[in-house]
């Protein structure tokens, strides 16, 4: 196998936009001021700098009020996910609704605590609707209510699709009509390029049984290890009684915060429209080598595009082939609910140089012509049928 030159498979920002100079000012400052609270444990909800901050980021982007000691600090996104996981299910088995294409980090999660987890159809607005309401349907009838609904609204791992806000009013509308919460993770939200921002499920609905989550690590970086939960009382009580660690770390919260005191716009200023670019040109390489054989997704924000392979492409073969010269991308059966290879892949552009880009989408075209058991034309305009 060779070195991978070519790393389309690992979803992370543009390190180039790091700031490097403006968090080492930050970290002295911090190390300086807060000493002492540095070397005490931090508690459940974690430091009142950062909740502020991170408040204040969902408040102006949703418009609406956000009350930072309604937010919980974790060490991770991930944290964020088990812990709402662990607070909703009462025992292994319990059933969960997902995207029928989701974050492979959840669903290890969800296979790790025992969930069963249905999946939803997709579409290019997200949860199918109809096949939620035939799901639950069914599962009323069974007596087996999911005990909640997991949903990547904006920018979707893995497809970068945005769910529209009437198809959000109708999954809230339906998820009261069966009293099935929502798990809302929102963590590429600020990732955003181009087009309309659609509001948050919280902001639309005070319903306080539903559980939102929020990262740090699309917006500044994956190493800080920071994310939250936004949990409205009483479900902000069940959150910090499960919670058995002594919380988030502090020295990077507060390093976060101070970086972050006057909002996250100046930054986001920074990374977003270089990423916009990156995007672009995997889009271009795409339509330049492969318009006659897959189609994939144009997302205005996040970190990722979708692609759809004819079923003709032999999938080991393909990944074997993509290895050999370089290249690495995550396959659709790493994104399926139930591990089903699927003819899709996803390919992640953020961390990359614009030449890697460049150079790479061609050679990942070349593997997925010799991949192919067949020279038949395309038999799909979409990318869900």
């Amino acid at each position: 196998m060779s070195d991978i030159l070519y790393d389309f498979g690992t979803g992370r920002s543009d390190p180039s936009t790091f700031p490097t100079e403006a968090l080492q000012a930050a970290a002295v400052k911090v190390i300086g001021e807060q000493a002492e609270e540095i070397t005490k444990y931090p508690g459940g909800l974690g430091h009142a700098g950062l909740r502020a901050a991170m408040a204040k980021r969902e408040g102006e982007r949703e418009g609406v009020a956000v009350d930072p000691d309604h937010l919980v600090l974790t060490n991770g996104s991930m944290q964020a996910v088990t812990l709402s996981a662990e607070v909703l299910m009462e025992a292994k088995g319990d059933v969960v609704l997902v995207e029928e294409f989701s974050y492979p980090g959840t669903l290890s999660a969800y296979r790790s605590l025992g969930l069963e987890m249905v999946g939803i159809r997709l579409d290019e607005g997200g949860m199918r609707i109809e096949h939620m309401e035939e799901e639950l349907a069914r599962l009323q009838a069974e007596s087996r209510l999911p005990k909640f609904i997991y949903a990547i609204s904006t920018y979707q791992n893995p497809t970068g699709f945005i769910m529209p806000k009437a198809r959000r009013e109708q999954m809230i509308e339906l998820a009261a009509r069966y009293d099935v919460p929502i798990v809302e993770d929102n963590c590429y939200a600020d990732v955003h390029y181009e087009g309309a921002i659609e509001p948050a499920l919280f902001a639309l609905d005070d319903n306080p049984n539903h559980i939102y989550l929020g990262s740090l690590s699309k917006i500044l970086a994956p190493g800080f290890r920071l994310g939250y939960i936004y949990a409205r009382p009483p479900m902000l009580e069940r959150v910090l009684a499960r919670r058995n660690d002594a919380g988030s770390n502090y020295l990077a919260s507060a390093i976060a915060a101070e970086f972050y005191k006057n909002g996250i716009a100046d930054h986001a200023a920074v990374t977003n429209p270089v990423l916009k670019v990156k995007r672009d040109l995997t889009t271009a390489g795409l339509a330049a080598e492969l318009d006659d054989v897959c189609v994939w997704s144009n997302p205005q924000g996040g970190l990722f595009v979708w692609v759809r392979v004819p079923d003709d492409v032999d999938r080991p073969k393909l990944f074997e082939l993509a290895q050999q010269h370089g290249v690495a991308y995550l396959p659709g059966v790493a994104f399926h609910y139930a591990n089903r290879n699927k003819p899709y892949l996803r390919l992640a552009f953020g961390h990359l140089t614009e030449e890697q880009i460049q150079a790479g989408i061609p050679v990942l075209a070349r593997c997925i012509r010799e991949a192919r058991t067949s020279n038949a034309a395309r038999e799909f305009e979409t990318l869900f049928d």
